[in-house]
């Protein structure tokens, strides 16, 4: 029998992103089988992916142990406390993109991780599209290229969406991501 997963505030479905799964390893912090696995990013000196459960991600026993953090860039606001960043970096799982990922902190707290996201998904997050649109012709492209990739992306594919929720305000946030 599994225990109840802990809660991750900034990660707040991680089994339905694909970085929590079930499996009967060990996990190589607490030596526990219990019945989930992390296989999102790890940075740590040792090769810690595939070997570490969701409870010492949440406790930080495995960032204190390994000297380990799951999140790789961020856009990181001024009114940021040490302590937000450092429970976003080093108790919450990340999460899987193309290239490093990055994680969005708004209203001076983290903001939550929902899922990747294609077009279709975005449709319904006006606010996460325009981010995306303002993001895109800083690229230098012309608009008609623009909104040909913003059309193209899919959360299965080659060009990908990361979307975000604020956890202070709602806003949605998102950035593009491609092979």
């Amino acid at each position: 029998m599994t225990e109840l997963l802990p809660e991750f505030p900034y990660h707040p479905d991680p089994v339905a992103t694909g970085v929590i799964v079930p499996s009967g390893t060990a996990c190589t912090c607490c030596g526990r089988e219990r019945g989930y696995v992390y296989k999102g990013p790890v940075y740590a000196a040792d090769e810690l992916g595939g070997r570490l459960c969701p409870w010492c991600i949440a406790d930080g026993s495995a960032a204190e142990r390994f000297d380990a953090h799951f999140t790789a860039g961020t856009f990181l606001g001024d009114d940021v406390l040490l302590e937000v960043f450092a429970a976003v970096d080093r108790h919450t799982p990340g999460f899987t993109a193309w290239q490093e990922p990055q994680w969005f902190f708004h209203c001076g707290d983290g903001a939550a991780f929902l899922a990747p996201a294609g077009s279709a998904e975005l449709a319904a997050y006006p606010e996460a599209l325009e981010m995306l649109r303002r993001e895109a012709n800083g690229w230098g492209w012309p608009s008609d290229q623009v909104e040909h990739f913003l059309g193209s992306l899919d959360k299965d594919g080659e060009a990908t969406a990361y979307l975000f929720r604020c956890r202070v305000c709602a806003a949605h946030l998102a950035y593009a991501d491609f092979a």
